[in-house]
Formats: C-alpha cells, structure tokens, sequence
C-alpha cells in the first residue's frame, strides 16, 4: 500500500513539470504570431524551441509508457504546434551537395555572413589570409549569384583592403550597399550582391532612422528572364565583449548573474523591435515585385520567430527542401541557431543545398542550386 502511494505522488509530481512545460512550448508558438515590437519577451521563448520540441517528444515517449492517458498532453501540444516543427527540423536525410552538378535553367546561389571578410582570427597576417580563404572558398562552388553580409572594402587603401577586386574577374557586375562608408571609402561595410549576369537594376532600400543594417536588391538578366535577388541583414543584437562574458556568468550562475541579465535584455529588447519592423518592410517589398525573386541574408533570428514567418510567407526554404537536422548557421552562443538563409519564391525549384563549414567567419556558408521553372516573365 505504501509503495502504491509513493508511486502514485512520484508520478503526479512528474505531471506538474510536463504541464509547465507544455503551456511554455505553447507561448514559444506565439513567438511567429505576436508582433515583436510589442511582445518581444515571446521571442526570447522562441529561443528555446528546438529544446521544447525534444523535451515534449521525451514527455510523451514517458507517459506512454508510464501512464498512456498523459501522453495526449504533450501530442496534443506537438499538434497544436506543427507549424514551427515543421521549420525547426529538416528530415532530407540522404540529400548531399554535388558542386559539379548544375541542371539547364539553374542559378547556384551562395549567401554568407563573412565577418568583414577576416573570419575570427585577430592577428592581422592571419586577417589578410582569411580575406583571401574566404574568396577561394566561394570561387570553389562556382556559384552565379553572391550575397555576403558585414562585406567589408577600401576604395583608398589598395590591393590588400580591395575585397571587391578579389570578385571583379569572375563577378564583373555587383551592388554594394555601403551601409557604412567612413573617410570617403577609406572603411567600407555592408551587404554586397555579385552576379556573373548582368544587373540592369539595383537599390537600397532605407530602414527608419536608427537601423544601420543592409536591404537591398539586383535584378538580374539571365537570359531572356529577369529575376530579383533580394540580399538582406537584419538587426543583431550587437552583442560585445563583455556581453558574452556576461552570458558565462549567467551559465555559470555568477555574484554578476542579474546585472548582466539586465543588461542582455535590454540589447534584445531593442533587437527584436527593430527586426519586426524590418521583416515588415522586407515582406510588403518584397510581394510588390512582379519578377521571380530570391531573398538571401542573415536574419539574426530562428526559424519560429516572428521575422522568419512574415518575411518567408509563401516562399520556400532551401534548407528544409534539401537539407537535414536543425541546419545550424552561426558558432556563438547555442548550437541551435539557424539564422541565415536562401528563399526563393515557388517559380524555382530547389535542387541542391548545403551549409557549408570553412570556419572562416563566425556564421556558415550557404549554398543552393535553383532551377527557374518557366523561362520568361515581363514586368
């Protein structure tokens, strides 16, 4: 009698923690529906929805065995969230990236955070290599379009700061947004849009005042077709130094745990608002172009944030037509963020994708062949 009591409270005290962790996979849902400018402390328990996903997945393997009745709660709430499943986790499992293989009709596109084109090394003779590696890199996949964000250059310091001069002989057509350009194009930095084709029209399109990040676009003709390459980087939450020596000490649950928790919370705030009314832009943009289109960048946000869903809408995600797992695209902080990526529109089909890992910058590689569907269209 006892034992059948005890076992009986284990398992109610069990239920409690399944409950609490349902209704906070839940809120995360919330996160791709709720304006972030308002309701950006949802956005943080978007964060955690690749670990809600797997713990609800554990609860209900549990229940069913333990108790079969109680393993309709976290099915229910898996059910209920689908939708961010479904863009959390990719299951192409046997797919793998050919690069000598390229269909009739096919773009191969790449788009890569390059750090200011000298990766994570700090010295400054390591810096000039990696600017170089980094080139090489993308030159090797023999790709038609490029998107780079943090695209660093010096129109006044010569052959080792020219980064566009590393491109121009394969890529004799760009737009560069120049989103900082100090001492008459002594510094440059920002997104940069490389086509073999030629660019018969290109923009900038201005965030509000405050946002420094890139938003631009090339249309490109490729033949007797025209389609527009959307390169875009959204707000990061521009964290410092000492910002993540302030997220070790909340991991290590240090005297500077609240202080620093503060502080990140503030930088995140502003982040998320500022993200939504970019993704804003980027959607209503974006669905006015009468040409196929590609959107390339770095979000700085996951796949069941707000930003993911108001500016993919419609479109594909290259990465959850022919890639697996959770599809990890930047090293610091978690292994679970995917925040970069390739959208076409459905005019394409997606053939080949891949991240691709040179540890030269802080964010990877992406690499998509697309293949146009129909061959003209007019404006």
């Amino acid at each position: 009698m006892p034992f059948t009591i005890l076992k009986r409270l284990t398992r109610n005290l069990l239920l409690i923690p399944t409950i609490l962790a349902a209704f906070v996979f839940l809120g995360a849902c919330l996160a791709s529906e709720l304006d972030p400018k308002t309701w950006w402390f949802i956005g943080l328990l978007g964060l955690l929805l690749p670990y809600l996903i797997v713990l609800m997945l554990l609860a209900f393997i549990f229940w069913l065995m333990i108790k079969p009745v109680y393993c309709l709660i976290p099915l229910l709430v898996l059910m209920i969230g689908w939708r961010q499943l479904s863009v959390v986790f990719s299951y192409h499992i046997f797919n793998s990236f050919h690069t000598d293989i390229k269909g009739r009709n096919t773009l191969r596109v790449v788009s890569w955070n390059v750090g200011s084109m000298y990766g994570m090394k700090n010295n400054s003779a390591a810096k000039k290599h990696d600017r170089r590696e980094i080139v090489s890199s993308i030159l090797n996949l023999q790709p038609d379009i490029i998107c780079l964000q943090e695209f660093s250059n010096s129109e006044t310091q010569g052959k080792e700061a020219d980064n566009i001069g590393l491109f121009k002989k394969d890529y004799p057509y760009y737009f560069y947004s120049k989103d900082l350009n100090k001492r008459n194009g002594y510094y440059q930095s920002g997104s940069i849009i490389f086509s073999k084709f030629p660019i018969i029209d290109s923009a900038k399109i201005k965030y509000p005042k405050g946002i420094s990040e890139s938003f631009i676009y090339a249309d490109i003709l490729h033949g007797e077709d025209t389609f527009r390459v959307f390169d875009v980087h959204l707000q990061s939450y521009k964290f410092s130094a000492q910002d993540y020596a302030d997220i070790g000490a909340i991991k290590k649950q240090s005297d500077s745990t609240w202080k620093a928790s503060i502080s990140l919370m503030n930088k995140m705030q502003l982040a998320y608002a500022r993200r939504g009314v970019q993704a804003d832009m980027i959607r209503n943009f974006s669905d006015s172009t009468k040409f196929k289109s590609i959107i390339c960048g770095d979000f700085n946000d996951v796949p069941g944030s707000y930003t993911y869903f108001k500016i993919r809408g419609e479109r594909q995600d290259a990465f959850l037509k022919k890639n697996w797992g959770i599809g990890r695209t930047y090293y610091s902080i978690a292994p679970t963020l995917r925040i970069d990526y390739i959208l076409p529109d459905r005019n394409f089909n997606v053939n080949q994708f891949d991240i691709v890992d040179e540890d030269l910058s802080d964010h990877l590689m992406l690499v998509s062949d697309l293949q146009v569907k129909q061959i003209t269209n007019s404006r």
